[in-house]
């Protein structure tokens, strides 16, 4: 099989965790040069330390994603140390889901939620934009949710952060035919990624399983007590509840593992046995 990893200049926003960390450990591990970026500059650090200690290329850079001087300096930094941008991973995001009538608690969090959420995606598209079209070839691949997918209650803001990426995602991709690759990335929940640190009200989180709340508030609290039957904890068992970090990762090295002709337009990552319903 061919590598389509291996030297190639990956810049990933919020690698100091979650998604971001395993998926520039993953493509370290298979030869990518990557720039850690991150707003916790001793988290980012953190991750390409163990990717140094490993073998593997790295740089941290302490970057907030809202700020396109940041999102130009992490671009000139991967430039300079490797000569070129091959692919951008727009990652960093948070998920305050609260109903309209928390707006007096929710309001910041919902602003910082847009400037994040999809400012932070456009700043990264801009800031490497130009790289990418020098070097006639480039990929983007920006982690949405499928809460983009279909609007739900308690999650007006979030959800509209994550439509919105999917829109300028394709019309990135229209843009830039023939010269920049771009992916959407749609994992459905993780709860090992500390995204649920940034909800304002949890339940908010009810209108994304529906008529399936009663039993996944059940299964849940089974997850967190370690109860659940072995079977729901199983990625190799048919009703696997819910995904680990890991999974997401291993998508987002998947789509950037393709041939140069080849894009991944649009993948959704599920656990088989999760009660989603968007």
């Amino acid at each position: 099989m061919t590598d389509y990893i291996a030297g190639k200049t990956i810049i990933i926003t919020g690698a100091g965790g979650g998604f971001g960390q395993i998926t520039a450990q993953i493509a370290a591990a298979q030869g990518a040069r990557i720039l850690c970026a991150d707003i916790n500059a001793a988290a980012a650090q953190e991750t390409a330390a163990a990717i140094l200690a490993s073998g593997g290329k790295a740089l941290a850079l302490a970057t907030d994603v809202t700020r396109i001087a940041d999102m130009n300096a992490a671009v000139s930094a991967a430039v300079d140390a490797w000569g070129r941008v091959d692919v951008l991973v727009n990652n960093a995001g948070i998920m305050p889901l609260a109903y309209l009538a928390d707006h007096a608690e929710a309001l910041d969090a919902w602003s910082r939620c847009i400037d994040i959420n999809f400012k932070g995606v456009v700043n990264g598209t801009a800031a490497v934009h130009d790289q990418m079209m020098a070097q006639g070839q480039g990929h983007i691949v920006n982690i949405s949710s499928i809460y983009g997918n279909h609007p739900v209650t308690g999650a007006a803001v979030y959800g509209a952060t994550k439509a919105a990426v999917d829109y300028f995602s394709h019309s990135v991709r229209q843009e830039s035919r023939g010269r920049i690759k771009v992916t959407v990335v749609k994992p459905t929940g993780v709860p090992s990624t500390g995204l649920a640190d940034t909800v304002v009200n949890k339940a908010g989180g009810a209108g994304a399983v529906g008529q399936n709340q009663a039993l996944f508030l059940e299964r849940y609290v089974q997850s967190v007590q370690g109860t659940l039957p072995p079977a729901m904890t199983d990625p190799e068992a048919i009703d696997y509840f819910a995904l680990q970090a890991r999974e997401i990762a291993a998508a987002i090295v998947h789509v950037i593992d393709q041939p140069l002709g080849v894009t991944i337009s649009d993948i959704t990552v599920r656990a088989t046995g999760d009660f989603y319903i968007m």
